[in-house]
């Protein structure tokens, strides 16, 4: 079993579509897959038509009161479930630091998760904060998408700084290119000259696509409904090399 938290200090990369696709790819190739939805947005409990509700909010949640297999959520795919956001999520860093070891309490809470999938995908919120350590210590892969600009360049370079200083050697950061546009010469320039400074960057990269988009229309993975386009072929090689270099 293995824990993806999809990440990055910087909101709107592609972190849910990334969590999205990429689980529901996994559960086509017949691995148990479960997306846990963090974000308090819900975009993934969207995507799934699953209502961003949980019983008890945060605070229960966290307080253990509730085990997290009462509230996972089957989705219209086979081996893929849910975990749904709530909109009291947006207070889980104030809940987290009322509890003792907080940056502990979502590993224990998934510890009991680990026997019944092969891939948990944590979509995660963006910034720094105590959540983020919590999903830190949760996860074993942190799996980062980044747009090609100079900010994108430097929330890596934080972040591979936060990893290294706080001496995190369990998690494997793993870095893509997301929302890529070639017809951008940044864009281009930035991807190659990146890749030189950062060889752990994937060399698959996700285009800047419409099809994407309609995400947000179809309400389901992009696989689901176009199962012949550039982006679709774009993510299951991305999912191909991230099991080449996470087996």
């Amino acid at each position: 079993m293995k824990i993806i938290a999809t990440y990055n200090i910087k909101g709107g990369v592609g972190k849910t579509s990334t969590a999205v696709n990429l689980a529901y790819l996994a559960a086509q190739n017949n691995y148990k897959t479960l997306v846990w939805d963090l974000d308090p947005q819900g975009a993934s409990s969207y995507y799934f038509r699953v209502k961003p509700k949980v019983k008890g909010g945060s605070k229960e949640l966290i307080a253990g009161e509730r085990e997290l297999d009462g509230l996972i959520k089957a989705t219209n795919f086979e081996n893929l479930d849910l975990l749904p956001a709530d909109f009291s999520f947006r207070n889980l860093d104030l809940v987290l630091d009322t509890r003792k070891k907080p940056t502990q309490r979502l590993k224990k809470l998934l510890k009991p998760l680990t026997q019944e999938y092969d891939f948990i995908f944590l979509d995660c919120p963006p910034n720094i904060s105590l959540l983020s350590e919590a999903i830190f210590e949760a996860s074993e892969i942190l799996l980062s998408p980044i747009i090609p600009t100079t900010l994108s360049l430097r929330t890596l370079e934080q972040l591979k700084k936060y990893i290294k200083d706080n001496k995190l050697r369990h998690l494997q950061l793993i870095p893509f290119f997301s929302m890529a546009d070639r017809r951008k010469k940044m864009h281009c320039e930035i991807m190659e000259t990146l890749s030189k400074k950062h060889q752990d960057i994937l060399t698959n990269a996700i285009p800047y696509a419409s099809d994407i988009e309609r995400m947000g229309w179809e309400r389901m993975p992009l696989a689901a409904y176009a199962k012949k386009s550039r982006s679709t072929d774009a993510y299951q090689a991305l999912w191909q090399e991230i099991l080449q270099v996470i087996e």
